[in-house]
Order: structure tokens, then C-alpha cells, then sequence
């Protein structure tokens, strides 16, 4: 998500993270209150300032997450992700994105432009 989506999805961030917790995930860092802040990046062209929405550890792995949900900016959303993925495949992490019910088209939509169609979202 970017950081307008985040205010109006915050139920659906926690839900995500209850489910990682179930699913064995541990180590959880959130961009949300209550959990630790995950690692920033900023673009040095623009200033933007890219957060992870979810970090967490299973299996000694890395994996960061991303809320995929409608968006106002479709092309940030983009940049972040090939961001993230690139970020991910050189340090050996692994990159995934969580979905739900009624953004599966525009999540897979999403994929489809920037070539990550090898990625499948979690549905929760």
C-alpha cells in the first residue's frame, strides 16, 4: 500500500498479520502502532520515502509483504513493488503480496504491467 491507502486499510493490515502469526511467521515488523517500524528506503531522484508494509522471519528467511489494494496512484504502487522484488532477489529475500476478496483482478491486473506474473498473491 501507499501511504494514502494506509490510514483507510488499517483493519485489513492487522488482518494480515494475524494470519502470518498463524501461518508460523515471526519477528514481525508492520508499519502500523503496536509494531516496529521496518527498514526505509528513499528514492534519491524524487524523495519518496519507501516502507515495506509487513517484514517477518520463518525458516531463517526474510520475507517482505505487500498489501495489494485498490489505489488513487496505481504507478507508485508499481515502482514500489518492482522496488521491493528487486530488493528482495538480491539479498536472497523472499517478496510476496496479500490480496482479499473484491481486488483480486486489479492486484493480478498489477502483476501483469510490471511482468511479476510468476508472483501469486495470498488471498486472505
Amino acid at each position: 500500500m501507499i501511504k494514502i491507502d494506509k490510514t483507510e486499510n488499517l483493519e485489513f493490515l492487522e488482518k494480515s498479520i494475524h494470519h502470518l502469526e498463524a501461518t508460523g511467521f515471526e519477528n514481525i515488523k508492520a508499519d502500523m502502532e503496536g509494531y516496529e517500524t521496518p527498514k526505509s528506503y528513499i528514492r534519491k531522484e524524487s524523495g519518496v520515502k519507501i516502507t515495506p508494509d509487513i517484514v517477518a522471519l520463518k525458516n531463517g528467511i526474510k520475507y517482505i509483504f505487500e498489501i495489494s489494494l485498490k489505489s488513487e496512484k496505481p504507478l507508485l504502487l508499481k515502482s514500489k513493488w518492482l522496488f521491493l522484488d528487486t530488493l528482495s532477489r538480491l539479498k536472497s529475500n523472499r517478496f510476496r503480496i496479500i490480496t482479499t476478496k473484491g481486488h483480486y483482478k486489479f492486484t493480478n491486473n498489477m502483476l501483469e504491467d510490471i511482468n511479476l506474473t510468476n508472483k501469486s498473491p495470498i488471498r486472505i
